[in-house]
């Protein structure tokens, strides 16, 4: 069997429903070690409890909802291009690169109650460790071309 027929064949069984599950299990996955990022770093690092971006709840939302996003795009591009894994390989550092932003806006301004370099480094972590997590369970359950 050629190259192209088996990336074909294990391409059409990559399912929305798919990325949709693995997503969900990398967000949960990941949420539950941003959840201990943000324990450390409200403990011995001395984060303020006030800094609401290190709560539980927008870490569980927020990483969930993103690992579930980047499942679907990378179901997408798993499905419709050939050299899937070239795009990927450049795609995945630009977003992860993309999503610190925000986070270096933050150090730039101290503009929410409760924040600190350390809790704002934390985040940045989180984002880190997330998109490992998730690249990791993406390329198990959806492999690139």
């Amino acid at each position: 069997m050629s190259t192209s027929t088996s990336a074909s064949t294990r391409h059409r069984g990559v399912t929305t429903g798919t990325a949709l599950k693995t997503g969900a299990a990398a967000g949960v996955i990941a949420a539950i070690a941003n959840v201990a990022v943000s324990a450390l770093v409200r403990g011995p690092f001395d984060a303020s409890d006030e800094f609401v971006p290190l709560t539980p709840g927008p870490i569980v939302l927020w990483t969930t909802v993103g690992a579930i996003i980047g499942a679907i795009g990378w179901r997408l591009i798993v499905t419709k291009r050939t050299n899937s894994g070239a795009l990927l390989a450049r795609l995945v550092p630009t977003v992860l690169v993309l999503s610190f932003l925000p986070d270096l806006a933050l150090l730039a301004t101290d503009t929410m109650p409760g924040q600190t370099t350390a809790g704002v480094l934390a985040l940045m972590v989180m984002h880190v460790l997330t998109a490992v997590i998730a690249v990791t369970a993406y390329g198990e359950a959806m492999p690139a071309s």
